[in-house]
């Protein structure tokens, strides 16, 4: 049953984005310079503890964009990142576009305008849980867009 409009959060634009082609730290970074580049702020939900200094590392590393500022709980000045690496449900950054690395966190989205939804194309079960959140997400009235990664890119399949 779909709750009544007043249970429900605001309508938010989602993407699914299936990684079919590189790994997520190879993918993530030219989305976030994206999302930079248009003035805003991001939090990134992962897994878990792991998962976030992974990408911490990996942010660090990459090369294009050459710069991707962000933190994590081990950072200071929270509030001033541009993005924000976390495995809980935290927005220090006052972020309104949201990452979730294969659905980590909770489905509340009141505070985001935009939802990247980023799962991995070669792990049977990352794409089935990803199915059933598109399904879930559906319900819930929310704008969703399918993107699979492509040679160069992504194509809105969806």
């Amino acid at each position: 049953m779909k709750p009544a409009p007043e249970e429900q959060d605001h309508a938010v634009d989602v993407g699914f984005y299936h990684l079919t082609r590189t790994p997520l730290e190879e993918a993530l970074p030219a989305l976030l310079g994206r999302t930079l580049d248009a003035g805003e702020r991001a939090v990134v939900r992962c897994p878990d503890a792991a998962a976030v200094m992974a990408l911490d590392a990996a942010l660090w590393a990459c090369r294009d964009p050459v710069w991707l500022p962000h933190g994590t709980a081990k950072s200071s000045h929270a509030a001033r990142q541009p993005i924000w690496l976390t495995e809980g449900e935290d927005v220090p950054n006052e972020a309104r576009f949201l990452f979730r690395v294969d659905g980590a966190g909770s489905d509340e989205f009141a505070s985001f305008t935009r939802v990247f939804d980023l799962f991995d194309g070669g792990n049977p079960q990352s794409v089935q849980r990803a199915r059933q959140r598109w399904v879930a997400m559906k319900s819930s009235g929310h704008n969703l867009v399918y993107w699979k990664q492509e040679e160069r890119g992504w194509k809105k399949a969806g």
